[in-house]
């Protein structure tokens, strides 16, 4: 799965999204100017019943839309899950219909009531290389719209798409309903914010550092089940089995009283920064 694979296409100048062929059936799709470490891989699964975006960007273009003209997708049904509802990963879910969009239990409430500090919202002007086409669209006023979701997933349930098939493991400590999908046939997860090279972020206001080192054990069970070939991950690039055992592993490690206590002040600080920037940005029910 190495970059640039036959499947390619350089992006129009003005779109806002570009892809790239990893596999049959599967895509790495990137928001073009969006340039920050915040900026969350897209990935679109394709079946022969039905697709799944997993992840949908931050929303200042219609991804569905895009999916469309790139004749991606249109054919079967598609299914917008989020991984959890961050801003990066969960503003572009309002192009979708609500009905077609699946967000872990544990967070659907905070999406459905567009709650920008449980989205952590936070997203500056310097980050983007073009502003989005809108009128007077402004980053200081940007939020996650309100979804409401219309699956809400479980631990274990399994997303059918005809010829694959992906299993939800609920994999909280990032966020409390943080998720990461596996395929076992093809020994792939899709690991979300869970797991990816670069520092993992456990301080935010909702984080839990004790559920993260359960997640990350549970991860390492299914390596060690020789399930996970490929890790296709929330942010950066894709890796390997050692690469997650590593990253697990350190994490576990590190993450211990001195950990938890230097994470916990900045949680405080994160939780006051983030009321104060969405202090009095109005969120409607639902947006397009």
């Amino acid at each position: 799965m190495a970059d640039g694979e036959a499947g390619d296409e350089r992006p129009r100048d003005e779109e806002w999204f570009c892809r790239q062929r990893l596999a049959d059936g599967l895509y790495l799709i990137r928001e073009r100017f969006y340039e920050s470490g915040n900026r969350a891989n897209v990935w679109l699964v394709q079946g022969s019943e039905r697709d799944v975006v997993v992840d949908a960007g931050l929303g200042l273009s219609s991804l569905p839309a895009y999916l469309r003209r790139a004749g991606l997708s249109g054919s079967r049904p598609l299914l917008a899950l989020a991984t959890h509802i961050h801003f990066d990963h969960s503003g572009g879910l309002r192009h979708f219909p609500a009905a077609s969009v699946a967000v872990h239990r544990a967070e659907a409430a905070a999406l459905a009531r567009g709650d920008n500090v449980a989205t952590v919202t936070w997203l500056s002007e310097r980050e983007l290389s073009r502003r989005p086409p809108e009128p007077g669209w402004s980053a200081r006023r940007y939020r996650v719209r309100a979804v409401r979701a219309g699956r809400l997933l479980e631990d274990g349930d399994v997303i059918e798409l005809g010829d694959r098939r992906l299993t939800v493991l609920h994999t909280p400590g990032h966020s409390p309903g943080s998720i990461c999908l596996h395929e076992p046939e093809q020994g792939l997860l899709f690991s979300g914010d869970t797991l990816y090279q670069g520092a993992l972020i456990d301080w935010l206001p909702h984080s839990n550092i004790q559920h993260y080192r359960q997640s990350c054990s549970k991860l390492l069970q299914l390596l060690d089940q020789g399930l996970v070939s490929t890790v296709l991950p929330g942010h950066f690039n894709t890796f390997g089995p050692d690469t997650l055992r590593t990253l697990a592993s350190d994490y576990i490690a590190q993450a211990g009283i001195c950990h938890k206590v230097s994470a916990g002040a900045i949680s405080c600080i994160a939780n006051i920064a983030l009321r104060a920037r969405n202090m009095g940005i109005s969120t409607p029910d639902r947006g397009t």
